[in-house]
């Protein structure tokens, strides 16, 4: 028998307990709260209460637009989101994970008809343990960094992947690349920012306007924009035998001249997702204090505001990170 298996509140065999507020985006540019039910969690489930779920400004505004690429489960009306933190409240028979475990979520199908690309922007989530990640108890709204800082973390680990030397953006995904950089032990590296206001502070590696770079030239250059027309500028700033690795997500057509690229030899990768193995780095990373991202959580607003908190992420430059708070 799993002792942990409810805590008073929630109780497993009733399906009145089992709903949850979520934000729901109906078609691109209309999105609000509605109340869903959830199905029961089975024997491999653990249900989580989300106390914050983080907004992204790179896939959650191309869903806000409807310039998303087609990939599986794409569609309206869908519930967005995949940065949650939240408390364990019901564990399956086979789940190890104790009652009360603060882990974190990387999105949730638990919605019926809507659809969960990615699901973690709701008040609760019924998900398979094996996609839940513990928090150890130093981390807490922190936590709603962990998939881009994990995605950062991939970026910089590919195969055969050299130190990188130049990071295009200095936005959320920019600064998690940079800290990550020497949070591994590399050589700080230079960061393009074209907007003055972001690079102003006290960073531990340089900001610059890219006209300030005119005869920087690098092997490893990390686009972290998404900005797929500065291509050709890459291109042209990378030593021979260099490469680009293009950490962005891109909605429009990639393409670039073909002479500058042959006459450096160059390499053009992808990154993908994070792994597992990357989002445990960055945890413990968090954990330890070397990889710090509390000044990156730069606007809060609570759950029913969510309408706000999307127009506020995705319009004000200097929101880095919208967190939805869940807790009430």
């Amino acid at each position: 028998m799993n002792m942990n298996a409810h805590q008073p509140g929630i109780d497993p065999a009733s399906e009145q307990a089992l709903k949850c507020t979520a934000v729901v985006m109906q078609q691109p540019g209309e999105l609000a709260l509605q109340d869903i039910a959830l199905p029961q969690p089975g024997a491999e489930d653990v249900v989580v209460d989300i106390e914050w779920s983080g907004i992204s400004t790179g896939t959650e505004r191309l869903l806000w637009e409807g310039t998303m690429q087609q990939f599986p489960g794409m569609g309206y009306p869908l519930v967005p989101g995949y940065e949650s933190v939240g408390l364990v409240t019901h564990a399956g028979s086979n789940v190890g994970i104790p009652v009360g475990t603060r882990v974190f979520v990387s999105g949730a199908r638990c919605y019926g008809d809507i659809r969960g690309l990615f699901g973690g922007a709701s008040s609760r989530v019924v998900v398979p343990a094996s996609k839940v990640i513990s928090l150890p108890e130093s981390i807490r709204e922190q936590g709603v960094m962990l998939a881009l800082a994990a995605t950062a973390c991939h970026a910089l680990r590919l195969p055969g992947q050299r130190p990188a030397e130049l990071i295009i953006g200095h936005g959320v995904l920019g600064r998690l690349l940079a800290r990550l950089c020497l949070a591994f032990g590399h050589a700080a590296p230079v960061v393009w920012e074209i907007d003055p206001a972001r690079r102003t502070g006290d960073h531990d590696y340089p900001v610059l306007d890219p006209a300030a770079d005119s005869d920087g030239k690098y092997l490893s250059i990390i686009d972290a924009s998404g900005a797929g027309q500065l291509l050709d500028t890459m291109i042209a700033r990378l030593k021979p035998g260099g490469e680009v690795v293009l950490a962005g997500f891109y909605h429009d057509r990639l393409s670039f001249d073909f002479a500058p690229a042959f006459m450096r030899e160059a390499s053009i990768r992808t990154a993908a997702e994070w792994r597992p193995d990357d989002l445990q780095l960055v945890r413990d990373l968090l954990d330890s204090g070397d990889l710090v991202v509390d000044d990156l959580l730069t606007h809060r607003l609570p759950a029913p505001q969510a309408a706000q908190a999307y127009a506020t992420a995705f319009a004000d430059p200097a929101c880095l990170k919208m967190i939805l708070d869940w807790r009430s």
